[in-house]
């Protein structure tokens, strides 16, 4: 299906990006703040693609996951072993998805799918809406991105650096911010989600 060729088409995709950001030029990092934009839009793509063409499934939605966790993890690991965050960010972003995707695991065993397993309306709302999924993805987007373009504009001492780097900063902690409010309902509505699905 196309939309999981979407979602896969994602890893080679990081893989060139994480061989740009390890790079000793500025070029190749300006190149690789590029290729990351793309790389956060195909996420938002493969989902529109599935819902257009009517082919959204449970496989197609473990995948998306996965791609989502794989490109999120690399590139927070990545990024703090280039020293430009914290290593605390992909400590929590690990740790926090190690849970959530547990639990979530277990949702096609059941026959649902893992957004399925959110039943409150502020549950919904945090992990399957539009509204904060979207803000997530464009924040971890300009995150990525400015980081990436704080390495290319190190490398070639500019003054805008410093400024660029706060932004990255103020953008990557904002997405630590919005991945917690999108992981805790899971926590919290997920074991009784199963629970009910497998009395029935």
């Amino acid at each position: 299906m196309i939309p999981n060729l979407i979602t896969l088409s994602r890893i080679p995709l990081l893989i060139v990006v994480v061989a740009l950001l390890y790079g000793t030029s500025a070029e190749a990092q300006y190149v690789a703040a590029g290729l990351v934009v793309v790389l956060i839009l195909f996420d938002m793509l493969d989902g529109m693609v599935a819902r257009a063409m009517k082919q959204t499934s449970v496989v197609g939605s473990v995948l998306d996951i996965a791609a989502d966790r794989t490109v999120e993890l690399v590139m927070w690991i990545v990024y703090a072993d280039l020293d430009l965050i914290p290593v605390v960010i992909p400590i929590f972003v690990v740790a926090r998805g190690v849970f959530v995707d547990a639990l979530r695991a277990v949702a096609p065993a059941q026959g649902l799918t893992p957004f399925d397993l959110m039943r409150s309306r502020v549950g919904r709302f945090l992990v399957k809406s539009p509204w904060l999924r979207t803000p997530y993805g464009i924040v971890k987007a300009i995150a990525f991105f400015l980081l990436a373009l704080e390495r290319g504009l190190a490398l070639t001492q500019a003054p805008a650096g410093s400024g660029v780097g706060l932004a990255a900063q103020i953008a990557a902690w904002l997405a630590v911010f919005l991945c917690a409010a999108r992981g805790i309902p899971v926590l919290i509505e997920a074991p009784h989600a199963l629970t009910a699905q497998a009395q029935q």
